[in-house]
Formats: structure tokens, C-alpha cells, sequence
């Protein structure tokens, strides 16, 4: 298949790099395709570290993209536990972790994001924990399976998508659960106080203590171990670990010190890259978290973070570093699973977005869609709970940009693709 001596590196092994790598060869590239990681697991995929992987549902290998063989059977040469340490554009090539340098014709970026650490005293005991890798699962699973059976308790700090998941799979092991987080719901940053304080409602019916409009202080210990947490409030909570969820950062080092552009923290902070991933470099693209992307369809700079841009990003930045056509406005998509709820959210509807939310159903018995509308009552985003196979409407209507009748959007009777004109 190599029959070229053009050479295209993947800075990046998880699910955006692998996908790129993969997209190369569906689409012709006879080249060589480098795919560096500096972890030393195969590609795999997130989600189901805060999901199946850690309530014991999933097991490692049901993560990985690609199984073992298929990187030798595609020519593709993956290096583990190799990071790439600086990037010189003039020459093209990327320094290594052990000194060594490899040149490229086409470069991607797909280093992803690191979780945000918790800046308190205390934080660097050995029972707070991070969820970002396949090792964190591992060592947080273990210690779910200890708290539930030992009738201990989790603190978490953050109320986020990955806080909450995470409260799920511990009160599913049967551990005590705390929760603090300095904004009046959870959520609500991603979908606002109504929704929010649905969250909030579901996490109560299961037992989590929900502290909110607090924040953690300090963290208590003892030879390394975790006692407690101390909160703004002067409130100590017990606690046996502490997991922390409180956002993640996009890995633009690399970039920075190369001197690519930087979008700036209102549009997510990431590499700033256009419609079709390519950077101020055009021999540079970048694709998945670490990408601040110019979005064709919302008309302006975004970055996202979840499972759905790695997906699709990744094959996408690969077309375009092949100069194939790209626009790449895939609308903004995610879901979460807690407790008996699946849900399913599309689109982009931040607090001060959007003028009101439309329920479709039956929020009572968490069986209904949330519509996100703007002051023209146009859809700027949906989320279906425990509703299934509505997630290509709900992209229409999000996609149409326009107006709706929303005493008919409210009604589940009414067909949804009927009102797309």
C-alpha cells in the first residue's frame, strides 16, 4: 500500500487521530501515516470511562477504536508512549519524546484536553482522583467497588457531565455520594437552570447529596488518605475520595510554542482552525478537543469537547490534509447515561442564548424533549430523554434556522419533521 514517499503524522492517539488515520487510507493516501500517542493504550474511546467501562457494564477492550491488528494490516505505524515534545514548521517535522524527529508533508493535531486541577489544599493527596484515561477508570473503578462495599463516601467536585456520571456509578456500587458545585444547578452552564434543575431533581431521587452554590475550600487528610472537605460556607463533608470534575483544558502547548494561532478563551481557548481544521499553518490541521473551529452553520468559533467532534473531526481534518473539499458544520452533539436516563442533546443553547425552553412530553416521568428556542423562536438546540430516534429532526430543526410553531413543537402529537416546512 506505502508506495509514496509523502509522509502525514498524527499528533494524537485517541479517538480524533485514530479516525483521521483511518479516513487517510479509505481515501487513497498510499503515503505513509504516523500515529503518535504518548499513552501506552491503543486508541481508544472516552465515553465509556465515566459510562459502561466504569460500572463494570464494558471492558477495556470494548474501548478500543481499532483492535490490535488492524493498525499493521493498514500500513498505519502507531507509536505508544511517545509524545511529540516540539513542533518546527519551517523544517516540518516534530521533535520526540526520545530525542528523534520525523518530517511530514501534512500535519494534524488531534493532542486532545486535560482536566483542570483543583487548585485547594489538599488536592494532591492520594485519594483525589481525575477522570481523563484509561488508567483513572481503572484506579476510580476499583475505588467505587471499595466505597460500596466498605459503605464509604465520594465527594465530587464539579456538577458536570462527567460528576454526574460518575455519581451514578458510584450510588449504583452502593457508595455514599456528595456532590458540590458553586453554580445553583448542575448543568447549568451546558443547558441552564430549567434543566439543571431537573438534574438536580434525578440525582435527589437517587440519594446524592447535591451542595450547591458552594465551593471545596480545602481537602482533609492523613497519611495520604481523605477525611473530608472543607467548603466557602465553613461546612466540613466526609468523605473517603474526592473525584474532580471541574472542566478540562485543551492541549495547545505543542501549538502555542510553534507559534500557530490561539483562538482566545470566549471561543474556547483551543487551536484556532477554519471551517475545513486547517490552522494559520496550512500544512497543519487540528481536530477533536484541542480545535477551536470556525463553525459554517452557527457563524462562529467553537470548541467542543465531546465524543461526536472527535468522531466525525477526525475523518474530516483527514480529507482536507488531502485537499479534498471540507466544510465542516456537523451540529454540536452528545449524550449521557445516569441511573434509568439516556439522553441525547443537539445543538448549542449556553444561558443567555436562548430566550425560552419548550418541553415535548412528560418531564415528570423523564420521558420528554427540551427545546432551546431565541427570541424568533427558532431551535437552537434539543434534548431527548428516554425518546428515541429523534436525534435527525431535532438536527433539522437546529439546521433550518428558522422559525417554529411552538404551541405545535410542545405538542407530541405532532409529527417533528412536519415542522420543518
Amino acid at each position: 500500500m506505502v508506495d509514496s514517499d509523502e509522509i502525514h503524522v498524527i499528533v494524537g492517539a485517541g479517538l480524533a487521530g485514530a479516525k483521521a488515520a483511518e479516513t487517510l487510507r479509505a481515501e487513497g493516501f498510499t503515503g505513509r501515516v504516523i500515529l503518535l500517542g504518548d499513552e501506552r493504550e491503543k486508541p481508544y474511546e472516552r465515553p465509556g470511562l465515566s459510562k459502561g467501562f466504569l460500572t463494570g457494564a464494558e471492558e477495556r477492550d470494548g474501548l478500543l477504536v481499532h483492535d490490535a491488528a488492524w493498525y499493521a494490516a493498514h500500513e498505519v505505524e502507531l507509536h505508544l508512549g511517545q509524545p511529540v515534545t516540539a513542533l518546527d514548521r519551517a523544517a516540518k517535522q516534530v521533535r520526540l519524546g526520545d530525542g528523534s524527529t520525523l518530517r511530514y508533508e501534512k500535519l494534524l493535531l488531534a493532542t486532545g484536553a486535560s482536566p483542570r486541577p483543583l487548585q485547594v489544599p489538599g488536592a494532591d493527596l492520594a485519594g483525589v482522583h481525575y477522570l481523563r484515561r484509561l488508567p483513572h477508570a481503572e484506579r476510580l473503578r476499583a475505588v467505587l467497588k471499595t466505597l460500596g462495599r466498605e459503605n464509604g463516601r465520594l465527594l465530587i467536585v464539579g456538577a458536570g457531565w462527567t460528576g454526574l456520571e460518575v455519581a451514578s456509578a458510584a450510588r449504583g456500587y452502593g457508595a455514599e455520594v456528595t456532590v458540590v458545585e458553586p453554580q445553583p444547578t448542575p448543568l447549568h452552564a451546558a443547558l441552564g437552570p430549567e434543566l439543571g434543575g431537573f438534574f438536580a431533581d434525578l440525582h435527589r431521587s437517587h440519594g446524592v447529596d447535591l451542595q450547591l452554590g458552594t465551593s471545596v475550600t480545602e481537602v482533609i487528610g492523613q497519611d495520604g488518605m481523605v477525611l473530608a472537605a472543607l467548603t466557602d460556607s465553613g461546612e466540613e463533608l466526609p468523605a473517603h475520595a474526592v473525584l474532580v470534575g471541574i472542566g478540562a483544558a485543551p492541549e495547545i502547548a505543542l501549538a502555542r510554542s510553534a507559534g500557530l494561532a490561539i483562538a482566545p478563551p470566549e471561543e474556547g481557548g483551543g487551536i484556532a482552525v477554519d471551517a475545513s481544521l486547517r490552522t494559520s499553518d496550512p500544512d497543519v490541521f487540528a481536530a477533536g478537543d484541542v480545535a477551536s473551529a470556525e463553525h459554517p452553520l452557527l457563524g462562529r468559533r467553537l470548541r467542543v469537547e465531546h465524543w461526536a467532534n472527535a468522531l466525525n473531526g477526525g475523518p474530516a481534518a483527514a480529507r482536507a490534509m488531502l485537499g479534498r473539499p471540507v466544510s465542516y458544520d456537523r451540529v454540536p452533539y452528545f449524550f449521557s447515561d445516569q441511573y434509568d436516563l439516556g439522553m441525547e442533546y443537539s445543538g448549542v443553547a449556553a444561558p443567555g442564548e436562548y430566550s425560552q425552553v419548550v418541553i415535548r412530553g412528560d418531564a415528570g416521568k423523564r420521558e420528554f424533549i427540551a427545546f432551546w428556542l431565541d427570541e424568533r423562536s427558532r431551535v437552537l438546540a434539543g434534548m431527548n430523554v428516554n425518546v428515541w430516534d429523534v436525534t435527525d429532526p431535532i438536527q433539522q430543526l437546529v439546521r433550518s434556522r428558522r422559525p417554529v410553531d411552538v404551541e405545535r413543537l410542545s405538542d407530541p402529537t405532532v409529527p417533528l419533521e412536519s415542522l420543518l416546512g
